[in-house]
């Protein structure tokens, strides 16, 4: 009982410092605040299942988030498929696709290893240490990771304005 105890204390504890945090990152992410908190409550939950099993959990808070966030965007864009399916099929001629790239959907398909830090660093506003920290990388490889999103990112959005003009 008095070890239920001090794991719910230090639970609320966790919550009451991190949700904010977790939450407002989540809003940047999905510009939506009831689905940011959503998804922040959605981590929360997930970490307590583990609670005793969690070594970091601020780090399985972020990128549990970060799960939930791509999730999030891939269903949103097979809504939007099914959408332009449902349009392109109903029209007589298929309207033009957008040449302006969404930003969050160059980053959603970045690799793994490019996109967790460019999540942490860029949206969670984390410094390279604690992103080093939480992923398990070398501050060098992080800002390797980072410069390789960026070059990546940087690319597609030429190519997409190049294809517009």
């Amino acid at each position: 009982m008095k070890r239920s105890r001090s794991r719910d204390r230090a639970a609320s504890e966790l919550f009451a410092a991190l949700y904010p945090r977790l939450a407002g990152w989540c809003r940047r992410l999905v510009d939506d605040d009831e689905t940011a908190h959503e998804i922040a409550s959605e981590a929360f939950t997930r970490l307590w299942a583990r609670w005793t099993s969690v070594a970091e959990p601020q780090g399985f808070l972020f990128v549990t988030a970060a799960n939930l966030v791509r999730d999030h965007w891939r269903k949103l864009e097979r809504e939007r498929r099914a959408v332009r399916r449902a349009t392109v099929e109903a029209a007589i001629a298929p309207p033009a696709e957008p040449a302006d790239p969404s930003v969050r959907m160059l980053v959603q398909s970045l690799p793994d290893r490019l996109r967790v830090p460019i999540l942490l660093h860029y949206y969670a506003d984390m410094p390279i240490r604690e992103v080093s920290a939480l992923t398990g990388r070398k501050e060098g490889t992080v800002k390797a990771d980072l410069h390789a999103a960026r070059e990546l990112l940087r690319a597609h959005l030429r190519r997409s304005l190049d294809h517009a003009r």
